[in-house]
């Protein structure tokens, strides 16, 4: 929502909640009640998903009431995938499905970036969490030695896709070093384009913490590409480089 006192002219015309693209993910690394409750009352508009980071919901104070406090702003939250790989490490995959229903959870995250497990093995558990729930499943390692070749990539997303996966999401941890990503944080650009080749682009969320990495993305594909791993303070930063009216995107799309 722009503040109807600035009658900026030819501003994109981005996406509307809730938005299939155009969607920021934000993760939330622990945010008190009290800071997710200023949070939204400054950038729930422009939040389309919550990410509670990897396994930061077990030790986090108060969290069934922080995720309702979310539900009830309407911004959908799901625990991050390495909480989910936690669970299926230890054998614990129906364990996991109560406590999604515990929480009253209308999405998950499926990733293995953490853990060893067949594809077969994944889309398995994609199946049987999207009959109930919509399934974000995260594609890419956390293993910054770990090189996946891009046709490998577009394997991974294909199946993950068809298992029933709404979003697939484009591996690059908090600190965007990883996956999509080379170790100094720069894009991987051809593998990008390949992936784009065959995936289409409204199904990819791209996880871009890094503010250089989110204008290489915009500028490239535009105001409403998915962008995933945002830091909560980030998040109207963010909205301007979508706008173009912060210096690193002002000449995007006047």
């Amino acid at each position: 929502m722009i503040n109807p006192e600035f009658n900026l002219k030819n501003l994109p015309n981005r996406t509307q909640k809730p938005r299939e693209s155009g969607l920021t993910m934000v993760m939330d690394k622990g945010l008190s009640l009290r800071e997710a409750e200023d949070f939204i009352s400054v950038s729930g508009e422009y939040t389309d998903l919550i990410k509670l980071g990897f396994g930061t919901s077990v030790v986090t104070p108060n969290i069934k009431d922080k995720i309702k406090l979310y539900q009830e702003a309407k911004i959908p939250v799901y625990f991050g995938g390495t909480l989910f790989e936690a669970y299926i490490i230890r054998g614990q995959f129906d364990e996991y499905r109560k406590l999604l229903d515990h929480f009253d959870l209308a999405h998950a995250e499926v990733s293995d970036g953490s853990i060893e497990i067949s594809e077969e093995e994944k889309c398995g558990y994609i199946r049987a969490l999207a009959k109930d729930i919509t399934v974000l499943s995260e594609v890419g390692s956390k293993d910054t030695d770990k090189i996946i070749p891009p046709y490998k990539w577009i394997n991974m997303m294909e199946a993950e896709i068809d298992a029933g996966a709404w979003k697939v999401i484009a591996e690059a941890r908090e600190s965007g070093t990883v996956g999509i990503f080379r170790k100094s944080g720069e894009v991987r650009s051809g593998l990008i384009e390949e992936i784009l080749t065959k995936i289409p682009q409204e199904t990819i969320l791209w996880e871009a913490p890094q503010k250089v990495q989110q204008v290489w993305f915009l500028k490239l594909y535009g105001y409403n590409v998915n962008l995933g791993n945002i830091a909560t303070n980030e998040v109207i930063p963010l909205e301007t480089l979508r706008l173009g009216i912060r210096g690193d995107s002002f000449n995007f799309w006047r």
